[in-house]
């Protein structure tokens, strides 16, 4: 059975019109909601949200991925095929860092505009990219799609920098609980710290432990998440409300 996953900044309304035109191509699809509720505009933090699934889903998934902020302009509208899988949306870097996590990319332009209908300026979501994500889970060839090419924006989650006694990041995505993820891997937070260490971070200390329940509620603690990537967090709490963390903030922990 066809699976077609979506991930967007939309909210509500505009992903069923999505999920509309693509069961009239593909009545067989099975449509799964990554997320719909990115920070409008926030491309990293989209992109960040389907590198934490895509692993988890079987090979011959469509991803079809739009927080466009360009929509409508110059930018180019693309398709990624790795590691068997599929990626539509815009040439914006928003699906490279999960399509990279699964292999090397083959990266085409949209070209083949006999595939779509009329086309909104303001709405490829709909017109352009779930029409073609459709269109690859009913099996059309890559060729069809479009020219490849070699010309496409990259995007990664920043650098960081592993000092004598501290490693600096970037915040790169809040999730509904509040707790604030940074760019900063497992490996890189274990090379310095050990679990029930003390760090400082964004100026206050707390404990370095393995999972939520081993603070107190409503006590602050940093962690290394399931995606791999270390977080702030508050047990039974938002560390992004706590701290008035937002996405983009550097971070820095400290013995």
């Amino acid at each position: 059975m066809p699976l077609i996953t979506l991930t967007t900044d939309f909210g509500s309304v505009y992903p069923a019109a999505m999920k509309g035109v693509i069961l009239g191509i593909d009545p067989r699809a099975t449509i799964i909601d990554i997320a719909h509720t990115i920070p409008h505009g926030d491309i990293r933090a989209g992109a960040f949200a389907l590198y934490s699934v895509v692993p988890y889903f079987p090979t011959g998934t469509v991803h079809v991925a739009v927080v466009d902020p360009g929509v409508g302009t110059a930018r180019n509208s693309i398709v990624i095929f790795a590691g068997n899988h599929f990626f539509v949306g815009p040439d914006n870097g928003l699906m490279v860092p999960a399509a990279s996590r699964l292999g090397n990319m083959q990266v085409r332009k949209i070209t083949n505009f006999g595939l779509l209908g009329d086309i909104s300026a303001t709405f490829h979501g709909r017109d352009v990219f779930a029409r073609i994500g459709a269109y690859l889970s009913e099996g059309i060839p890559l060729e069809e799609i479009g020219e490849t090419t070699l010309d496409y924006v990259h995007l990664d989650f920043g650098a960081v920098e592993v000092k004598a006694n501290f490693i600096s990041g970037e915040v790169i995505y809040i999730d509904d609980f509040g707790n604030v993820i940074t760019n900063i891997k497992a490996s890189d937070m274990l090379k310095m710290f050990n679990f029930k260490e003390q760090v400082r971070v964004f100026g206050n200390p707390m404990p370095f432990l393995a999972t939520y329940g081993s603070a107190g509620q409503g006590e602050l603690l940093a962690l290394i998440g399931s995606h791999g990537f270390l977080e702030i967090a508050v047990n039974r709490g938002s560390a992004a409300k706590m701290l008035k963390i937002q996405c983009t903030n550097e971070v820095r922990i400290e013995k």
